[in-house]
C-alpha cells in the first residue's frame, strides 16, 4: 500500500528552547531520540500548534517577541484537503503541496495555509485529515467506551449508517425536549399566565382602538376645550371677509371686479387680471362657507366633552400599559393572543408531540438496528485482526474480544461496547479497563492503530512514547511493528528504547546545549557514523564503550 502523503519538513523559530531549527522527515519510520528534557516533545508540540491547538505566549523563547512554525506536506491525493480549501474560498493545492504556517506573538496568533490567512478551526479540520497524534497518555482513552465505539465504527466504515441514525436520533431528542418543556411548567403558574394574558387581550379588544380615531379624539378634545375662543376667532374671520363694515375683503374684491370689467374693454390683456380676481372672490366665498360650517358643527355640550375625556383617558392608559403607540398596542395584542392559544392548547400540542415521538422512535429503532447489524458484522473481524497484531508484540497467546450489548437509544447508537483482553493463555477474558498495566494497554493501542492504519487515508501517524513501560525483547517487537505500520503511512515516533530507535529509516537526535548563558535545543539528522553512537548512548548512557557501540551496530544491522 502506497503512503498517502507525508510531512516533508518542519521549521521552528523561537519556540521555547528552540532558537532556529529545520527538521526534515522522510517516508517510513522517523524516530526521534534524545535525553530526557532535551526537547523532543517540542517537535510534537510545534506540530500540534500547526494543527490548531491553542497557543500561549509563554511558548515564545525568552527575550523574543514572537515564534513561528512552518510545515510542508506532500500529498498523493489532495481531494479532501482541496474540499476544505474550496469551502473557505482558497485555491486547491498545487502539485500536492500544502504549506501551513503559524506566527505567535504576545498578543495575537496568525495562521496561514498556502500563504492565505485562515482560522484555527480550519487548521483543526485540516489536522484531522493530515495527522493522527498519539501522546504519552492517550492510550488511556482506549478504556473509554466512546473511543472504543469510534474505533469499531472507523474499522467497519459505518459512517453513512451512523450519520443516518444520528439524524433520526437528533429529531427524537428535539421532540422529547419540547415535551419535557411542556411537562416542566407548573400548572398553577400556567393558569396565572393564562388569566393575566387573557385580561390584557380582553382589555385591548374592549377598547376598540384605532390609530385614526386616536388622532381625531385628541384633535376634537383640543377644539372643544377652547370652543369659545375658536368660535370668536371664526366669527371674526368671517366678518373681516364679508362683514358690513367698510373695508371688508369681499367689498374690496367687488370694487376691483367692477373696475376690471371696465378695464377689459379698454385693455384686452386685463382679462387675465379680471379672471384671477373672480377666482379670488369664489375662494373667499368658499372659505367663508367652510368656516361657518365648522363653527356651527362644534358640539361643546358637557356630554360630548365627557365622552372625549373618557376616550382620551382610555388611549393614554393603554399606551402607558401596553405600548407607546396604537400600532404597538395592537401588535402586542396579536402576540399575546397567539401565546394564549399556545398555552390553552398545550394539552393538544403535548398529545401531538407524543404521537410524533412514537413515529420517530420507531424510525430510530429501525436505523439503530441496521447500525448494530453492521457493527456486529465487523466486531469479530476487528477482534481477530487486533489479536493477530498483539501476537507480534509479545502476546503470542493473547486474545482480544469485542462485546456489543443492546441498550436504549443514545447519541452514538443503541449499543454498549466493551473491549476485552486476555493477555496470556489460560486467563479469563477481562474488560480492558480492568487491566492495570499501562505497558499492556499501550501495546493494545499500538495493535489497534496498526489495524486501523491499513483502513484509513490519514498520511501521518505520530507516536509520542507509545513504547513506554516496555523493554527488552518486547521493545524490539514494538519497533518492528512500528516499522511495519510505517510501510503504508509516514510514522513519526519519539522513543527512549534503542530497540525501537534501531528500526527507524530516519533517525533524528535532539540535544540541549548551553552557550553564552543561553540554553538551546538542537535537532540533528543522524548518518551511518553518528547513529550507532546515539543507539549506544541509549543502551549504556553517556559513556558508551566499545561493547555497547558494537551492540548498537548489531542492532542496526538486524533491523
Amino acid at each position: 500500500m502506497l503512503c498517502p502523503g507525508m510531512l516533508r519538513n518542519l521549521k521552528i523559530k523561537n519556540l521555547a528552547l528552540v532558537d532556529d531549527a529545520k527538521v526534515g522527515f522522510n517516508d517510513g519510520l522517523n524516530v526521534i531520540t534524545g535525553e530526557t528534557g532535551a526537547g523532543k516533545s517540542l517537535l510534537i508540540g510545534a506540530l500540534r500548534l500547526l494543527l490548531g491547538e491553542r497557543a500561549d505566549k509563554s511558548m515564545i523563547r525568552t527575550g523574543e517577541t514572537s515564534c513561528s512554525i512552518h510545515a510542508e506536506f506532500g500529498l498523493e491525493d489532495t481531494a479532501h484537503v482541496d474540499a476544505i480549501l474550496s469551502d473557505i474560498g482558497l485555491e486547491p493545492c498545487a502539485g500536492g503541496l500544502l504549506i501551513i504556517r503559524r506566527v505567535i506573538t504576545s498578543s495575537s496568533s496568525k495562521t496561514m495555509v498556502n500563504d492565505e490567512p485562515v482560522t484555527l478551526q480550519v487548521l483543526k479540520r485540516l489536522g484531522n485529515m493530515l495527522v493522527d497524534m498519539h501522546g504519552p497518555h492517550d492510550h488511556q482513552s482506549l478504556l473509554d467506551t466512546g473511543t472504543q465505539l469510534e474505533i469499531l465504527d472507523a474499522f467497519g466504515q459505518v459512517g453513512n449508517a451512523k450519520a443516518t441514525y444520528q439524524t433520526e436520533y437528533s429529531k427524537l431528542r428535539g421532540i422529547q425536549k419540547q415535551i419535557d418543556a411542556l411537562n416542566s411548567d407548573n400548572e398553577e403558574d400556567l393558569e396565572r399566565q393564562i388569566e393575566f394574558m387573557a385580561y390584557r387581550v380582553a382589555e385591548i379588544e374592549a377598547a376598540k382602538l384605532s390609530a385614526e380615531e386616536d388622532g381625531q379624539v385628541e384633535e376634537e378634545h383640543g377644539i372643544i376645550a377652547n370652543s369659545q375662543q375658536v368660535i370668536e376667532l371664526a366669527n371674526g374671520t368671517v366678518n373681516a371677509l364679508t362683514g358690513s363694515e367698510e373695508g371688508c375683503a369681499f367689498d374690496a374684491l367687488a370694487t376691483a371686479q367692477r373696475n376690471l370689467n371696465q378695464l377689459v374693454k379698454l385693455m384686452p390683456e386685463a382679462q387675465e387680471w379680471h379672471d384671477e380676481v373672480e377666482r379670488a372672490v369664489a375662494q373667499v366665498q368658499e372659505v367663508v362657507r367652510s368656516i361657518e360650517s365648522s363653527a356651527a358643527g362644534i358640539d361643546a355640550s358637557p356630554e360630548r366633552m365627557q365622552w372625549l375625556d373618557d376616550r382620551l383617558t382610555t388611549y393614554q392608559t393603554l399606551k402607558r400599559k401596553y405600548g407607546a403607540t396604537v400600532e404597538e398596542i395592537l401588535q402586542n395584542r396579536e402576540t399575546w393572543k397567539q401565546q394564549l392559544d399556545g398555552l390553552r392548547g398545550r394539552d393538544k400540542r403535548r398529545a401531538e408531540l407524543q404521537s410524533e415521538l412514537e413515529v420517530v422512535f420507531r424510525s430510530v429503532e429501525k436505523v439503530g438496528l441496521e447500525l448494530r447489524g453492521k457493527r456486529e458484522n465487523v466486531a469479530d473481524h476487528l477482534s481477530g485482526c487486533i489479536t493477530k497484531e498483539l501476537a507480534d508484540i509479545g502476546f503470542e497467546h493473547g486474545f482480544f474480544d469485542i462485546q456489543l450489548t443492546p441498550c436504549a437509544p443514545g447519541p452514538s447508537g443503541m449499543d454498549e461496547i466493551d473491549f476485552g483482553f486476555a493477555p496470556n493463555a489460560g486467563e479469563d477474558m477481562r474488560p480492558l479497563r480492568m487491566i492495570a498495566s499501562s505497558g499492556e494497554i499501550s501495546r493494545v493501542m499500538l495493535a489497534t492503530k496498526a489495524v486501523l492504519a491499513r483502513h484509513d487515508r490519514i498520511p501521518v501517524l505520530v507516536f509520542d512514547e507509545i513504547d513506554a513501560n516496555v523493554g527488552g525483547e518486547i521493545g524490539g517487537a514494538v519497533g518492528r511493528k512500528l516499522a511495519q505500520v510505517a510501510e503504508c503511512h509516514q510514522l513519526i515516533c519519539i522513543t527512549h528504547l534503542p530497540q525501537v530507535a534501531s528500526c527507524g529509516t530516519t533517525h533524528l537526535a535532539v540535544s540541549k546545549k548551553v552557550e553564552d548563558g543561553r540554553t538551546y535545543t538542537e535537532v540533528q539528522l543522524l548518518d551511518e557514523e553518528s547513529r550507532p553512537e546515539e543507539i549506544a548512548r541509549m543502551l549504556g548512557g553517556k559513556d558508551s564503550t566499545n561493547v555497547t557501540l558494537q551492540h548498537a551496530k548489531e542492532m542496526l544491522g538486524q533491523s
